[in-house]
This record gives C-alpha cells, sequence and structure tokens, in this order.
C-alpha cells in the first residue's frame, strides 16, 4: 500500500486556518525526508496560493506532487498549468452526493468524469481519480466506474463523512473484489468521526488496496482524516511493513511539519505526544528500568521518539532501588527510604537527574 499525504490539502479546509504559500512549502519539504510516494498540497482551482504550492512542490520533492481537481476542463487545465505530477480528479458517487452536492444524475456524473480522465491524458498528464462517498455508494456502481476509467492508475473510494468501520469497510471491498476489481488499483480514503479512521486504514491494508491517503497527526475536515503515524507505526509493528517511509524520521518529520503550518499537537497523541513514552508510577519505572518492553508497545527511539522516565513522589522502593544501584550506591531499605523523599522534595526528575542526585547525596 502506497500512501498519499493529504496534510496540506485537508488541513487548509479546517475551520479558522489560512496556511500561507511558505508554510505549506516548509511542511512539503518536512514530509519529503518520510519518503512517500505521493503528497496532495492543494487544489490548484481555487487560487494561485495553491498553484505556486503544487508548482514549487513538484519542482522540488522526490515525491509525485498531486493537484486535485473537479471533473471540469477548468480545474483540470489550474493542476496541469501547475506542473502537477499528477491530477487527482474527483466526483460525487453516491446517490445523496449526486442529488445535494453535484446536481446530476449518475449517467451525467459518469459523462463528467470519463471525459475529464481523457481531458487529463490530453493534455499531458497523469490521471487519479476519487469519488466522494464511495462507502455509501452501492458496489455495483462503483464497479461500473472503475471499468469507464481504465487510464486512471488509482480510483480512491472516499468515507467522507466518517460513517464506516473496519467490519463494513472489508465488506465493501471484498464485494469490489468480487465484481472483478483489481484491489491494487483501489485507494481509501477515511474521515475519523467515529474514530475509526487508522483501524479502517489497516482494514484496507489488510484488503491488499494500493493507495491511502494519510494526514499527519489526523489534521483535516471535521475530526480529520487516518492518522499518517499512526498507519505507520500499526502496520510496521502489525505487519512488518513501514510503508515505503523512513520509520527513524517519522516523529521528527511530523513535528516539524505542524510546526512549519502553526499547528499544536497533545501531549498525548499517539505516537507524536511526549507523554505516550513517559512513565512516573512506581510500579512502572521499576519495571521499565529492567526492560523497557514490559510496558511500551514498542521502543520509541524506533521512530524517531524519546522515551523519559520521571522520578519524583511517585517513585516506589523498587524504582528507587534501582537509581541507587545506577549510581553505585548501596541500596539498603534506610538509604532507600532516605532516597524517595529526596526525589519527592526534588522530582519530577529526569533519569540522568535522579542518578546525580542519588549520587550526590548518599555517594561516597
Amino acid at each position: 500500500m502506497r500512501l498519499n499525504d493529504v496534510t496540506l490539502r485537508e488541513g487548509a479546509q479546517m475551520p479558522g486556518r489560512d496556511y500561507t504559500a511558505e508554510q505549506k512549502l516548509a511542511a512539503g519539504a518536512a514530509l519529503d525526508d518520510l519518503g512517500l510516494p505521493f503528497v496532495q498540497p492543494g487544489f490548484p482551482a481555487t487560487g494561485e496560493t495553491d498553484r505556486r504550492v503544487v508548482r514549487e512542490l513538484a519542482e522540488t520533492l522526490d515525491a509525485d506532487v498531486i493537484g486535485l481537481a473537479r471533473a471540469l476542463e477548468g480545474d483540470v487545465d489550474a493542476a496541469i498549468d501547475s506542473d502537477a505530477d499528477v491530477v487527482e480528479v474527483f466526483v460525487s458517487a453516491s446517490d445523496l452526493h449526486l442529488e445535494h452536492l453535484l446536481g446530476k444524475s449518475r449517467a451525467e456524473m459518469r459523462e463528467m468524469l470519463v471525459g475529464s480522465v481523457e481531458y487529463v491524458r490530453e493534455r499531458g498528464g497523469v490521471p487519479h481519480v476519487t469519488l466522494a462517498d464511495a462507502f455509501r455508494t452501492d458496489p455495483g456502481d462503483l464497479a461500473d466506474l472503475f471499468a469507464a476509467v481504465p487510464d486512471a492508475a488509482f480510483v480512491t473510494l472516499a468515507d467522507s463523512v466518517g460513517v464506516r468501520t473496519p467490519a463494513s469497510v472489508r465488506a465493501h471491498l471484498d464485494s469490489l473484489v468480487e465484481r472483478g476489481v483489481d484491489p491494487a488499483r483501489v485507494g481509501v480514503h477515511f474521515h475519523d468521526d467515529l474514530g475509526c479512521a487508522t483501524a479502517n486504514a489497516l482494514a484496507a491494508y489488510e484488503a491488499g488496496v494500493g493507495k491511502a491517503d494519510v494526514s499527519v497527526a489526523a489534521l483535516g475536515e471535521r475530526a480529520g482524516n487516518s492518522p499518517l503515524e499512526e498507519v505507520v507505526v500499526a502496520c510496521s509493528l502489525e505487519h512488518d511493513d513501514s510503508l515505503g517511509v523512513d520509520e527513524g524520521s517519522l516523529v521528527t518529520a511530523c513535528r516539524g511539519v505542524l510546526d512549519a503550518l502553526g499547528e499544536s499537537w497533545d501531549d498525548r497523541k499517539a505516537v507524536l505526544g511526549s507523554a505516550v513514552a513517559e512513565h512516573e508510577s512506581g510500579i512502572h519505572t521499576a519495571a521499565m528500568l529492567r526492560d523497557p518492553a514490559t510496558l511500551e508497545p514498542y521502543d520509541p527511539g524506533r521512530f524517531g521518539g524519546e522515551r523519559r522516565l520521571v522520578f519524583g513522589r511517585k517513585t516506589g522502593r523498587g524504582g528507587a532501588r534501582q537509581v541507587l544501584e545506577r549510581a553505585d550506591v548501596d541500596a539498603d531499605d534506610e538509604t532507600v527510604e532516605a532516597f524517595r523523599e529526596s526525589l519527592a522534595a526534588a522530582g519530577p526528575l529526569e533519569l540522568a537527574e535522579a542518578i546525580a542526585l542519588a549520587d550526590r547525596e548518599f555517594g561516597g
């Protein structure tokens, strides 16, 4: 499964966001450190900012830069004229969206899509397709659209309202395969309204899809999209597949993207947050000093993060004893209790600080 990062476009669609071209360019450079195959930074038809960003990133990134376009010649022209490596044409697919968003019949939508993909080819571009609200669209209608656009290397199915769970994602994809759709041509785009965007991307991976849209820290409309960092770590741990991403740069690069965009992240955010590899509980720190794998799903250093053990008033006898031993102090019961009092007064301390305290107060 190949990843398409949509952070810059989806993030900019969040209320109150107005990223500058410079912010998007800096964030795009940080993304490229991960080795992603695709980056979708914007929608060129919306204005000069996105046209400039697509053009400059297409010149500088190793990733293929995707310009988004409605199934309209003007949108395709804007993407092509911005030198996008790929033009992603999107249309509404569900009955609800056809009636209330596009205002077209299914036959009219199909004609628009086919004509736009052909036009991308005529203009010398590489077409991909996204079908909006595809997970609420009949699989037979989707299979017809796949067959109608054979020149599109990928056709992405969007769970536009974030309503699906892993079981229904898998059932929908299985229905397409039963109708002759090659899963390697299928892309997926999930929103996190039910908190299932990561799990849904994993279900799609296990179904053999060829591409998935992801976003750093889930930046995107409403609850956001499948978080890039979570999908990479989960696939790496569960399937021994880092999806072509440089694991060691993951946390640093993702934080760099967020910094460039002026976005914050919670300390308890999975993978990215500092607190997810922080331990203070007495029982926990004692076990972590013996073997970190006791209470960690993975070594945070593997993905560019770092572990933090904290010592203070919550430190138990076992943890205090091990710190004293690391400071080459005789850890008899009386010294352990005295050291715990010192930690309670001086803490919270990092491991190196706690060892220094032990050496200073109880060392020879």
